[in-house]
């Protein structure tokens, strides 16, 4: 039960004091590293480095080379534990769809761990510090709209458990983005977005037996976006829990008494899902 109320109390962690605004520096810079770039097929992967606020971040940048006009971009924000292997998975599956895709590097030095308590304080250290996060995201979004084989015109964000809330809240306070993804993400809100503020189309997959995520959670986001007039859809899957895009679920949930599942219907359909999405906003 130890990290079972750490994972709840990480999750539904109440909005953080107000900080002074100021304008985040924020320095891009791309670099292959040293291994050189690896196909597969006819996807292309890269290590990148790239900074913001002085802190250096280790992407995974996938696409199809192919493929010889620009496209779109999509950003793939990573769960609690890290950058780490299903994030980059996400992004070279991303680039077989056609799609120039980019994991991010949410917690600084490429960091991951398939521990808890280690997930817990990378986490609450963006959450304590959004204009960090802030400033790490848009580095990244900086990154993929500047690379040559992508469209800068059409860009959007899928995110993954903390991934989700990440994503959820640069559409809330108005990133410039077409579209974003939450898959089991958490709903709380940090920033309360005024109306008609949100251009950014969202979708959220949840699951209804979601332990981390209650209902009243779920009610509450729909009421804030309703507020807000946000252009958004809810997809619910009954009898689904936590973290249910994750094959390596019901390993950690078997270890750490985390109430975490795989639902292999749930992963295929919410994927599906959000590739007739992108088809959608990225045709407008």
């Amino acid at each position: 039960m130890k990290y079972l109320s750490l994972f709840l109390l990480a999750l539904l962690v109440a909005c953080p004091a107000s900080q002074e605004e100021k304008p985040a520096e924020t320095q891009v810079k791309e670099e292959v590293a040293e291994a050189p770039a690896t196909q597969q097929k006819n996807i292309i992967t890269e290590e990148v480095t790239y900074s913001a606020n002085g802190v250096e971040l280790k992407g995974y940048l996938a696409y199809d080379a192919n493929i010889n006009e620009a496209r779109p971009g999509v950003l793939v924000v990573h769960e609690w534990w890290g950058h780490n292997d299903y994030s980059r998975k996400r992004a070279e599956m991303l680039a077989q769809l056609g799609y120039t895709a980019l994991a991010v590097d949410m917690y600084g030095e490429g960091k991951n761990t398939e521990h808890p308590e280690d997930a817990n304080k990378f986490m609450m250290s963006v959450f304590e510090n959004l204009k960090e996060g802030e400033a790490r995201f848009n580095a990244a979004l900086d990154m993929i709209k500047k690379h040559p084989t992508t469209d800068p015109e059409k860009v959007a964000a899928i995110g993954y458990c903390f991934g989700g809330a990440i994503v959820l809240h640069m559409a809330r306070i108005g990133t410039d983005i077409d579209g974003v993804v939450s898959f089991h993400g958490s709903l709380d809100s940090f920033h309360t977005p005024e109306p008609g503020s949100i251009d950014t189309q969202i979708l959220v997959f949840h699951g209804a037996e979601d332990g981390l995520v209650p209902p009243e959670k779920l009610e509450a986001f729909r009421a804030e976006m309703d507020k807000a007039d946000a252009d958004y859809e809810v997809v619910v899957f009954e009898g689904v829990p936590h973290s249910f895009t994750n094959p390596a679920a019901d390993k950690f949930a078997e270890e750490y008494d985390l109430p975490l599942g795989y639902d292999k219907n749930a992963d295929e359909t919410s994927w599906q899902g959000m590739q007739d999405f992108f088809k959608k906003i990225f045709a407008e």
